[in-house]
């Protein structure tokens, strides 16, 4: 019978082990978070000091650049560290705050993306009761239910981890951060148990986002034939930004979260571009293609 290792310290391998390009890594994650930073800031700054963004769409842009900023230094700032570190080692608190951190922002964005569709298809489709129905309390009482449930799917992922993941054997993490798919190979249970635990909460959670945010859009655009050319231009150009963060965001959580672990080499690109790269493009998504965020940076300026 196996016995469990209680180990204290794990040593993360990162994206590589060859010196030349870890000082590329970085140097190129190091720009990707200091965009993050700046790009977030700035909206977070823009929002809650500019009058004209106090609708409940920014609102809740408001958290999602929390979220992306929490989200992102959950995971970058690690990286760029370790990129020139001999030592990469990770302490077993550490590691369980990492997992906490990174499914508590992460499954925030989720529920900010569905608040902010909700949103747009109150406004789109029942403008006449849209400000009696988002009012600012309403508003106010999403964002905390979103809070709750993510930090209930954070718990999950933590109890999981506790649980049903003993460690035993190498503690060699080939990852750049500490997640549930990178523990796989440490534990004694059967890879359909683990399979579907993960797919069950946060391949569950991915999956239906995305199909509940698909449908509002598509709903959203069906209702456009009854606006006039300047509603639905104004239109296309906010729920296009959105879909494209969707697409962005629910895909790679898609792969990550249900697909079997040891089949792909590429989860651990595909989980920088999600944790990292959505981060750095969302700020890009929301300012390029928003006239009212864009007016509102150059007054602030």
């Amino acid at each position: 019978m196996h016995q469990k290792n209680n180990m204290t310290e794990f040593i993360l391998l990162g994206l590589t082990q060859d010196p030349l390009m870890q000082k590329m890594v970085f140097l190129i994650f190091l720009i990707f978070y200091v965009g993050t930073v700046a790009g977030n800031m700035l909206i977070i700054v823009t929002i809650k000091s500019s009058q004209s963004l106090g609708s409940p769409m920014y609102f809740f842009l408001f958290y999602l650049s929390f979220s992306d900023f929490c989200f992102s230094t959950t995971t970058a700032p690690r990286l760029i560290v370790d990129a020139l570190s001999a030592k990469k080692l990770i302490s077993y608190s550490e590691c369980m705050t990492q997992i906490i951190a990174l499914h508590l922002f992460g499954c925030m964005e989720i529920f900010v993306l569905i608040l902010m569709a909700a949103d747009r298809y109150v406004a789109i489709c029942k403008p006449l009761h849209y400000p009696r129905i988002m009012t600012r309390q309403v508003c106010l009482i999403l964002i905390i239910f979103a809070w709750i449930g993510s930090f209930m799917h954070s718990t999950a992922q933590v109890i999981l981890a506790l649980r049903l993941f003993p460690f035993c054997g190498c503690n060699l993490i080939h990852h750049y951060c500490f997640d549930l798919q990178p523990l796989l190979k440490f534990t004694f249970m059967t890879m359909y148990v683990i399979n579907l635990l993960l797919v069950s909460n946060s391949g569950a959670i991915c999956s239906s986002n995305f199909m509940i945010l698909m449908i509002s859009h598509n709903v959203i655009l069906h209702s456009l034939r009854n606006h006039s050319a300047e509603g639905r231009k104004k239109t296309l150009s906010t729920c296009t930004s959105h879909i494209i963060v969707v697409v962005l965001f629910s895909g790679p959580c898609i792969f990550l979260y249900t697909c079997p672990p040891k089949t792909f080499p590429m989860n651990k690109m595909v989980a920088v571009f999600y944790t990292i790269g959505m981060t750095f493009l969302n700020p890009l998504i929301y300012t390029l293609r928003n006239a009212e965020v864009k007016n509102a940076m150059r007054k602030k300026g």
